[in-house]
């Protein structure tokens, strides 16, 4: 079956139309990291960078090419931990929020 609509105008369409979908995805983005799932946080995290600031705004806020970010977020990417960093911080300031870490205790 073929896609009607191509899936990245399809997530930038939600993110201009729906801020809180925008602060989802990137709330998720980060549980995917921390839960171990970082091919898939890489992925969405990409997928936000083009919906929200883009790798051209994004280089310029990070001080890093936008060739190596495009790399960093691709499917074979390894972003240390100071460009993840980077890259989240100006995804979090595009989008005028905060992250906060919850932790649950292991009962």
């Amino acid at each position: 079956m073929a896609l009607t609509r191509d899936f990245k105008a399809t997530i930038a369409a939600r993110v201009e139309r729906d801020p809180a979908f925008a602060k989802a995805m990137l709330d998720e983005a980060v549980t995917l990291f921390l839960n171990g799932e970082p091919d898939t946080a890489r992925l969405m995290l990409r997928d936000l960078v083009n919906a929200t600031v883009g790798f051209e705004a994004l280089a310029e806020d990070t001080g890093r090419p936008s060739k190596s970010l495009h790399r960093m977020l691709s499917p074979t990417g390894n972003p240390g931990m100071d460009n993840l960093s980077a890259i989240i911080g100006a995804v979090r300031k595009a989008l005028k929020v905060n992250l906060e870490v919850h932790t649950i205790s292991a009962a």
